[in-house]
């Protein structure tokens, strides 16, 4: 079961919305497809991260991911825990495993985001396709 509180993509990002910013990281379901994180690319603060589009490369054992932005918005804050340990995203996707904060440009662009039952649905009938 994926937080209620946070709204989700198709791509297995989340957002947690905290005022006019929002916190963004991957989720649970994503971490576990990764396999072991060894290492994040976090942007600059301050660097401007675009709907759609790459703004985070997660290295894992199994892979080379690139995270695209679920919502636009300016960098305000990284977790720099992040490149000592990149392994906290696989330990606490929701919590200390979060990415980056932002500062919103268009908060509207929330509303074509997932909740965590959509999420939840989407994840379950993309398991089922696979069986």
């Amino acid at each position: 079961m994926n937080p209620i509180n946070l709204k989700y993509t198709k791509e297995h990002e989340w957002v947690r919305v905290e005022g006019d910013k929002a916190v963004i990281g991957i989720t649970d379901n994503e971490q576990h497809a990764l396999g072991e994180v060894s290492l994040v690319e976090l942007p600059q603060i301050g660097n401007r991260l675009e709907l759609g589009k790459p703004f985070v490369v997660v290295e894992s054992v199994k892979t080379v991911s690139d995270i695209c932005a679920p919502v636009s918005g300016t960098v305000t804050s990284i977790n720099k825990v992040l490149l000592d340990a990149p392994k906290t995203i696989n330990e606490d996707a929701f919590g200390k495993g979060w990415i980056v904060e932002i500062q919103l440009d268009d908060p509207s662009q929330l509303d074509n985001l997932l909740d965590a039952a959509q999420y939840d649905a989407m994840f379950k009938y993309l398991i089922e396709k696979d069986n």
